[in-house]
């Protein structure tokens, strides 16, 4: 009998664990989850006869050691920044491990180790990363195979509203972390374009959002991700005249959050004193000049130009941004407010559908003639527990679990999903879960 151990039980962590639950009598899997909540995690195990739940504390030292002890593979959902925490221990105990998000300068660092041990640990397994990179290399792979030459790419993703759930003003809801969102872009946006490098930064990240459309779902905005140019040795495109990864939101999302990013309203560098006695109004006030005359709403008018914007204005005021209610959140920066205010209205409802929309744009060359490929995904999740996400997250991190408790993957250190190996088998079974990529071809 193989052992997983899966820490962290939250939302994105729903379909990895009913994907091993119910592979788990035919593979011979235990597969135990914790969490520090031990009824979030008894939810998701419903008495299935091979899982076990139990409480978990990341920061109890002697319980990861004992539980890792325990596995044959340790399966991490904890925020990004933990990871390694657990990577060191399983590389300590010779134990394989998987993630779904970024590989870190601290998780790089376990490569050679990890090799030496014979044990692999398998990251950016999730969507973005993950899905993501798959059907990117698949794509790449093919046109590169049939002896074309890529000069373009550009690859945007977004978690956002099915459309029969979109509704409200500002054409979005929390489907992923509130707070990765409200943080989303800070630093410097650095892409390559017809062969110039290319530089955004934050101030002005989303006043260049630009539009592309995807499938019979309409228009959407990118903005572009902080570091496409690292993609180059990732993909193998070191000569690539374009290269560019976004993030998309439905069209007029940008224009409304530039006043944010504008006024300052999303920054946690520091924070307000007296914060919990602040009201919504008083904390917009914050950030706008003194004037004894002119009401909050005409003074961020004469400030903030997107705000003439009749439609931007009206986003802003559903928000609830000029209302007198007070933010009781004592020592908080101006991002954690901000979050606060947006999470009381962009909330998932109970009978609300999520979805993801990915879509990558190839520009080749082949036969002295210009084409263009796209493929583009759409998914629209279930309901509030097997979301978009959630199944676009954790099943592809749970095939490859599969993959590697079965023997199929042989790479060890630290492994990413960008050949063949990896990417086939993976991206063919998600087909079966409605992962499945639309592709359109057309001369340039």
């Amino acid at each position: 009998m193989k052992k997983i151990f899966v820490i962290g039980a939250g939302l994105s962590s729903s379909d990895l664990i009913k994907y091993l639950l119910n592979n788990s009598l035919k593979y011979d899997w235990k597969v135990k989850v914790g969490d520090i909540s031990l009824e979030g995690v008894q939810k998701k195990i419903n008495n299935h006869p091979n899982g076990i739940a139990i409480q978990f504390d990341i920061n109890n030292e002697k319980q990861l050691k004992d539980e890792v002890l325990w596995a044959d593979l340790v399966v991490s959902m904890l925020p990004a920044f933990m990871h390694p925490i657990v990577a060191r221990e399983c590389v300590n105990q010779g134990k394989h491990m998987a993630t779904a998000s970024y590989v870190s300068d601290a998780m790089r660092a376990l490569d050679t180790e990890s090799k030496g041990k014979g044990i692999t640990i398998l990251n950016e397994l999730g969507v973005d990363p993950g899905i993501d990179h798959m059907s990117a290399m698949k794509g790449i792979d093919e046109i590169k195979s049939n002896g074309g030459k890529l000069v373009g790419f550009i690859s945007n993703t977004g978690g956002l509203v099915a459309p029969e759930s979109d509704n409200n003003p500002w054409n979005y809801k929390f489907t992923w972390n509130p707070r990765n969102v409200v943080l989303a872009g800070q630093g410097v946006a650095q892409f390559i374009e017809n062969g110039q490098f290319k530089f955004i930064p934050y101030h002005r990240l989303y006043s260049r959002a630009r539009t592309f459309s995807v499938l019979n779902y309409g228009e959407f905005e990118m903005y572009p991700n902080r570091d496409s140019l690292s993609y180059r040795k990732v993909y193998d495109l070191n000569d690539i005249q374009t290269l560019i990864r976004g993030t998309l939101r439905k069209a007029g999302y940008c224009k409304a959050w530039n006043v944010f990013v504008q006024l300052g309203a999303t920054d946690d560098t520091y924070k307000i004193p007296n914060s919990e006695n602040l009201t919504y109004r008083s904390f917009i006030n914050s950030f706008l000049a003194y004037d004894p005359i002119l009401s909050v709403e005409d003074k961020i008018k004469k400030e903030i130009f997107e705000t003439n914007d009749p439609i931007v204005f009206e986003k802003l005021k559903w928000l609830g941004i000029f209302e007198d209610k007070k933010v009781a959140l004592p020592n908080a920066s101006p991002a954690q407010i901000l979050q606060k205010i947006l999470e009381e209205k962009l909330y998932l409802e109970p009978n609300d559908k999520d979805m993801i929309v990915m879509q990558h744009i190839f520009d080749y060359e082949k036969n002295g003639k210009r084409f263009r490929k796209k493929s583009s995904m759409v998914i629209i999740g279930i309901d509030t527990v097997h979301t978009a996400m959630s199944i676009t997250v954790g099943t592809p991190l749970a095939i490859a679990v599969k993959m590697l408790l079965n023997g199929e993957i042989k790479d060890t250190g630290v492994v990413i999903p960008t050949k063949p190996n990896l990417y086939i088998p993976i991206l063919k079974e998600l087909e079966e879960f409605g992962v499945k990529f639309i592709e359109e071809e057309s001369d340039v």
